[in-house]
C-alpha cells in the first residue's frame, strides 16, 4: 500500500465508531490496485459530535467520498449539499460523493441487498415481500425494494419504539412508489402467516440470530416457512443463521447477509469512480 501512494493520491474512507473491524479497506484499495486507481480508502475512528468537522474537512481536502457507519448516516445529512432519491426516502446515507467540490448522499445499502437477491436467482419484480424490522438497515431494504418493483410489502415489527418509525416508512413507500406497505405487529400471528402465504421473500433485518447469539431466530414457529418462500438474512456472523439454518431443514432456498456487504460496496465503487469493481476477484479473496 505505502509504496504507491504518490503526491496526487486521492484520499476516502470510512467514518464511524468502531471501524477497526471493517472488511471496506481491504475491498477497496484491492480494487482500486487491480483497476490502477491512484486513489486510498483508510477508516477513521470518528465520533458523531466530531462528524460535522471531519466532514468540512473532508471537503476542503478534496476526497473522492467516503462511507458511513451508524449512528453517523442520519446525523451526516445536515453537512451535504444533496441526496439521492433512495437516500432521501430512506432518511439515511452509508456513502458520500464528491461530485466537483458538492457532496452528494446516497444510500447502497439497499442496492446491495437486492443486488444479492439477484446473484441467488431470485426477482422480485412484481411479487410481495416480508421484513422484519425497522432499522437502519430495514428502512434501506424497503425502499429499494420498492423502487425495484416489489409489489407489496409487509414490515414486521414490535410495538415499542420501534412502531411508529415502521408506520412512517410505510407511508413514505406508499406516497412515493407504486409499492403497497403495511405494517404488521411481530405479536399478530394470524396476520404474519397472511402476509407470508402471498409473499415470495422473507427477509430478516433484525440483530436476532447475531453472534454470540446465534441460536436465536426473529420467528419461533418455524411452520410459517411456507414453500414458497425464499429466505433470507442480512446477518453474515455466523454466515447460516439460525433462522436460515430451519428453513434449509425444509428445503427452501436461502440467502445471507455477506453479498449484501459486498454489493453495497460494488455501488458505492461505481459511484466514486464511474467504473465496475473487479467484483468476482473480491468475492474470491475476501467473501469466500
Amino acid at each position: 500500500m505505502t509504496n504507491r501512494i504518490t503526491g496526487t493520491t486521492r484520499l476516502g474512507g470510512l467514518l464511524g465508531s468502531p471501524v477497526a473491524h471493517s472488511l471496506s479497506p481491504a475491498m477497496y484499495n484491492e480494487s482500486f490496485l487491480q483497476l490502477g486507481l491512484d486513489y486510498v480508502y483508510l477508516c477513521f475512528d470518528v465520533r458523531q459530535k466530531e462528524l460535522g468537522t471531519v466532514v468540512q474537512a473532508f471537503r476542503e481536502m478534496n476526497v473522492y467520498g467516503f462511507n458511513l457507519t451508524m449512528p453517523d448516516k442520519e446525523a451526516v445529512i445536515e453537512w451535504l449539499d444533496d441526496l439521492s432519491q433512495a437516500a432521501r426516502l430512506i432518511g439515511a446515507v452509508n456513502t458520500v460523493e464528491n461530485r466537483d467540490g458538492k457532496l452528494i448522499g446516497h444510500n447502497t445499502d439497499g442496492i446491495g441487498y437486492m443486488r444479492s437477491l439477484q446473484d441467488a436467482g431470485l426477482s422480485m419484480n412484481g411479487k410481495e415481500m416480508v421484513l422484519l424490522g425497522a432499522g437502519g438497515a430495514a428502512g434501506a431494504i424497503a425502499v429499494q425494494a420498492a423502487l425495484d418493483g416489489v409489489s407489496a410489502l409487509h414490515l414486521v415489527c414490535r410495538r415499542g419504539k420501534s412502531w411508529e418509525r415502521a408506520i412512517h416508512l410505510a407511508d413514505t413507500i406508499n406516497q412515493n412508489t407504486a409499492c403497497h406497505a403495511q405494517v404488521i405487529d411481530f405479536a399478530d400471528h394470524t396476520s404474519l402467516k397472511e402476509a407470508l402465504q402471498t409473499s415470495a421473500l422473507l427477509t430478516n433485518a433484525t440483530s436476532a440470530g447475531m453472534n454470540p447469539h446465534p441460536q436465536v431466530s426473529p420467528i419461533s414457529d418455524f411452520s410459517l416457512l411456507t414453500d414458497n418462500l425464499t429466505v433470507s438474512d442480512i446477518i453474515y456472523n455466523p454466515r447460516t443463521t439460525r433462522l436460515l439454518e430451519e428453513a434449509g431443514k425444509r428445503g427452501l432456498s436461502t440467502a445471507g447477509g455477506l453479498y449484501m456487504l459486498l454489493y453495497q460496496g460494488e455501488a458505492a465503487f461505481h459511484i466514486w469512480t464511474g467504473l465496475q469493481m473487479p467484483t468476482e476477484l473480491i468475492r474470491g479473496k475476501y467473501f469466500s
